[in-house]
């Protein structure tokens, strides 16, 4: 097991947010770009790809809102539409063990492209474990 390294500071002397951390909204949507880009270009995330319809255009803005208040920054999506309820607004897609492995390691390529610090992307991989089984709504 790897030991993981504190968070670093601010000048203030405080831990970073993982926002501040990974660089703030530039580096958010540097790393939601590369997601559904690959999304869009590599075949091993076919299944995934095929559940968001034939744009990607407004997932990927609701992915950058999301995360950026997600990981400590503003709250543009909760400013917009509330409380996220991420599993209720997926309900109508069929989540299983194949599309959130598909998801997860399409981020986890994104954060490895877009250069997301090794401490913080192993820490942000285990939040999106946990998130992405708990959106599962089929046992495959």
């Amino acid at each position: 097991m790897q030991i993981q390294e504190p968070p670093p500071r601010g000048t203030d002397g405080q831990p970073l947010t993982p926002f501040e951390w990974i660089g703030g909204e530039a580096a958010v949507q540097r790393l939601v770009d590369r997601f559904y880009d690959l999304m869009d270009l590599e075949p091993g995330y076919r299944e995934l790809r095929a559940s968001h319809g034939s744009t990607l255009d407004s997932a990927r803005q609701k992915l950058f809102w999301f995360l950026c208040g997600w990981l400590g920054g503003p709250q543009h999506y909760q400013d917009r539409f509330g409380h996220p309820r991420l599993r209720m607004r997926h309900m109508p897609f069929q989540i299983g063990i194949l599309e959130r492995d598909q998801w997860l390691s399409c981020m986890q390529q994104a954060m490895q492209d877009t250069g997301v610090p090794a401490d913080l992307r192993e820490r942000l991989a285990q939040s999106f474990f946990q998130t992405a089984d708990w959106m599962r709504n089929t046992p495959a």
